[in-house]
This record gives structure tokens, C-alpha cells and sequence, in this order.
């Protein structure tokens, strides 16, 4: 079969909810069994199911004309190397959209929306049937790309890690961070659930819960007169990042007012661990891709120097 080019297209899949059922339980009788046993209906999950493979075999196939096509499954993309000529398909959701971003370096990111009935799709705006217009347009760049701000963490022994909507600094479970905050010659030792380091594109998700959360508590305690400012959405390639504090506990050892601020091109963000264990970082939600971050370890948290690459 003649192909338009000899060029890589990496197509970029999820377990559906079923999936991560049979591999619980086995089957798809067992699966279906736990399901209806708790009062669910199942058919929602096998019809989820029929409509994402079919639209990972249509993509395939219409992939399969135009390029060199590899199915890649999300569980393989922390290790994966993209080549510098690749093009990146995402049968979304928005979160594997998010998290292929972090990993692709340079290559353009096109998301599908597998189910629009379904979801969405901020960062999927495309669906199977668009992809033999879109892809030569791709590759003869002509399709514009959006670029998406990321944040960038490094540690004092040369690890580091990226994320494209936020990362989490804190306890591996529900106890409490200990560290030392500093930024912009200020710092304090500070005992929290932990810190979110959000980018623009991140700032509508764990961002916009911390800060309805803190405004509704305040409201409960009798100042009515707070309400929240509509914000106007930041944007996905903004050249700043947000950190907040979850929280923050005042004691005779620790201090809480260093709880939210901005950290942006011309400085970052330190933080000195002090937990003996459990201390970790995250990014983007995928706890699986973490950093240690025990005592005597301080990470430098910037404004990533690159930046996604989101067809549109």
C-alpha cells in the first residue's frame, strides 16, 4: 500500500473503563456481575467501550494511509521516545491529551475525541473522520499549533520532570508536608497536605477547586461580603505559573503566609523537603511517574523552557 509519507504517526490510546475492569476481575461476566451487583448499568460501560475501539480501529486504518502508524498504550508513554519527526495522535480524553504533552517534546499533538457525545474535549477538538484533512496539513505545516506552557521541576541530585497541567509536592498519603518555602528572597518552614504548582492550561482544574474551596470556607465564617471575581480563563501559553498551598498549618514551627503567589520567567520557586519519607512529586495526576522527595532533597520549580505543541 502506497503511503503519502514514510513519516512516524504515533497513535496514542487509553484502557476504557471496561478494560480496567476485566483486568480486576478477570472477565467480562465477572466484570459485568461486580457492576449490576452494585446497582449499576453495565450496558454504559461495553457501549463506551464498542465506540472507543471502533474509533481506534477507524483512526488506525484512515493513520495507515499517510504514515508509518504505532499504536502506543498510555501506560508506555513515560519511557517512550518520540522521534524529532513524529506526529503525535491522541484518541483523547482531555487528561491523555495533557499527558502526552509532557512527554512530547517538539512533535505537534493532534487530540481526537473518540466520543463527542461523551466528553467534551477542551484539548480535543477534532474527531476520527477529520484526521485525513488534518494530517496532510500537518505535514506540509500548514495546520496552525497552539503552544502550551509547561512548568519544570529539577532536584539537587539531577532528577527532574515536567507537567503540562500541575504538579504535587507533598506526602505520598493523608499526612502532612514539612519544608521550606522560598521565592524572591522571602522563605518559611511551612507544614501543609501539600503544594499545586499550576500552569495556565492547568488553572481550570485543581487550581479553580483550591480557590472555590478557600472562598466558600471563608464565606462560612462570616464574611459574606467575599465573593469570587470572575476570572477571565489564563492562557494555555501564559509565562507565568500559580503555586497554592493546601492547608497550611500555623504552629510555633511553622508559618502560613507565604500560601499563593505567582512564579514567572525571571525567578522560580524553592522548596526544601523536610519528611524523612513519603515525600513525592507528581505531575499531571499520574502518581506512577513520580519523584522521591524525602530530606535533603530541594527542588527548583520554573517556567519550562519548551513548550507543547497542540495542533488546532
Amino acid at each position: 500500500m502506497e503511503r503519502l509519507t514514510e513519516r512516524k504517526i504515533i497513535l496514542i490510546t487509553r484502557p476504557t473503563r471496561l478494560d480496567e475492569l476485566i483486568a480486576r476481575y478477570n472477565s467480562v461476566q465477572q466484570a459485568q456481575f461486580y457492576v449490576e451487583h452494585l446497582g449499576a448499568d453495565f450496558t454504559d460501560y461495553l457501549e463506551e467501550d464498542r465506540i472507543y475501539k471502533l474509533a481506534a480501529k477507524n483512526a488506525e486504518a484512515d493513520l495507515s494511509t499517510m504514515g508509518r502508524v504505532q499504536k502506543l498504550p498510555r501506560s508506555f508513554l513515560p519511557n517512550y521516545l518520540f522521534g524529532p519527526e513524529d506526529v503525535v495522535v491522541v484518541l483523547g480524553q482531555d487528561g491523555l491529551v495533557a499527558n502526552t504533552l509532557k512527554y512530547a517534546f517538539a512533535q505537534p499533538v493532534i487530540g481526537v475525541n473518540p466520543d463527542p457525545a461523551r466528553w467534551d474535549g477542551v484539548l480535543l477538538p477534532f474527531k476520527t473522520t477529520d484526521l485525513p484533512t488534518i494530517l496532510p496539513e500537518v505535514f506540509a505545516h500548514k495546520r496552525p499549533l497552539k503552544e502550551v506552557s509547561m512548568g519544570h521541576v529539577l532536584l539537587n541530585n539531577g532528577e527532574s520532570l515536567y507537567a503540562v497541567n500541575d504538579f504535587f509536592i507533598g506526602p505520598k498519603s493523608h499526612t502532612s508536608a514539612r519544608y521550606v518555602i522560598e521565592i524572591a528572597a522571602q522563605s518559611e518552614q511551612q507544614s501543609s497536605s501539600g503544594i499545586i504548582i499550576s500552569t495556565g492550561l492547568g488553572s481550570t482544574g485543581w487550581l479553580k477547586s483550591l480557590l472555590a474551596g478557600a472562598t466558600a470556607i471563608a464565606g462560612s465564617l462570616g464574611q459574606r461580603h467575599l465573593t469570587v471575581k470572575k476570572r477571565r480563563p489564563v492562557a494555555w501559553d501564559a509565562d507565568f505559573l500559580y503555586y497554592t498551598v493546601r492547608e497550611p498549618f500555623p504552629s510555633q514551627t511553622s508559618a502560613a503566609t507565604m500560601v499563593f503567589g505567582k512564579i514567572n520567567g525571571r525567578q522560580s520557586l524553592s522548596i526544601h523537603s523536610l519528611m524523612p519519607e513519603h515525600g513525592v512529586i507528581f505531575s499531571d495526576g499520574i502518581e506512577a511517574d513520580f519523584l522521591g522527595f524525602n530530606s535533603g532533597t530541594t527542588a527548583t520549580i520554573s517556567l519550562a523552557a519548551r513548550k507543547g505543541r497542540l495542533v488546532v
